[in-house]
C-alpha cells in the first residue's frame, strides 16, 4: 500500500512534511457521506452569527480579486501532497466585504451536505488562507470540494472544508462534526494534533 499510493518523504523535505506523514502519489479523496453536486448558479455563501448577515453569490465571489496559490496539503490520515496549485480568493480580501462584531473569536464553517468544522479567528485570518475554486488549472471538482472550499495550509485538511456554504461567527468555541467525533479542536500538523486527548 505504501509503495503503490504513498512514499516516505526524502529527508531533504523534513521542513515541509510534518511528522508521521507520507507523500501521496496522486491526490486522494476522502469524504464522509455523499458528495454534494452544486452548480455555480445555485451556490451561495451565507454569513451569519456575530456578523452582518449577507449572502454572497458566485458572481459576487468572482468579482473579488483572484489570486494563484501553491500550497502543501496535509491530511490527518497521514498523507501529504506538496505544491498543490489552486486559484481563488484570499480570505483577507474576502473579509473586506464582511462586517464582524469584535466579540467574534471563532468561526463555524458550514457546508453543503451538513458538514461543519470549527476554526479560530486567528487561524482563519492568516494571509496564506484562501477560498479555492480552481485546482491545477481546472474548476475544482466536486470530489475535492467544488465549487468552493476553504484552504488553510497550516492546519490538517479537515479544517479546509469542502463544499463551503456558510461562515458563522461565534463568541466562543463550538465543536464541528469531526471535532465532536474525536478529532483535535485545532489540528496543527507539526504538533500532530490529530485527535482530542
Amino acid at each position: 500500500m505504501l509503495g503503490k499510493f504513498f512514499q516516505k518523504p526524502d529527508p531533504s523535505l523534513q521542513d515541509r512534511v510534518p511528522p508521521g506523514q507520507h507523500l501521496a502519489k496522486g491526490f486522494p479523496v476522502l469524504t464522509y457521506g455523499d458528495t454534494p453536486q452544486i452548480g455555480f448558479k445555485d451556490w451561495t455563501l451565507r454569513i451569519c452569527g456575530l456578523a452582518q448577515k449577507v449572502i454572497f453569490t458566485w458572481d459576487d465571489l468572482m468579482a473579488m480579486p483572484q489570486s494563484d496559490f501553491t500550497a502543501d496539503f496535509h491530511c490527518v490520515t497521514t498523507w501529504s501532497k506538496l505544491d498543490v496549485e489552486w486559484r481563488g480568493v484570499k480570505v483577507v480580501d474576502f473579509m473586506k466585504h464582511v462586517e464582524v462584531d469584535p466579540k467574534a473569536v471563532h468561526i463555524m464553517e458550514h457546508c453543503y451536505g451538513d458538514y461543519t468544522t470549527n476554526i479560530s479567528m486567528n487561524d482563519f485570518l492568516r494571509e496564506e488562507n484562501f477560498f479555492a475554486h480552481t485546482l491545477f488549472g481546472e474548476p475544482l471538482p466536486a470530489e475535492h470540494g467544488g465549487p468552493l472550499r476553504l484552504v488553510v495550509p497550516h492546519l490538517y485538511a479537515w479544517k479546509s472544508a469542502k463544499w463551503l456554504n456558510g461562515l458563522e461567527f461565534l463568541a466562543q468555541t463550538e465543536l464541528g462534526f469531526w471535532e465532536r467525533n474525536g478529532y483535535h479542536q485545532r489540528g496543527e500538523p507539526w504538533a500532530e494534533e490529530r485527535y482530542s486527548g
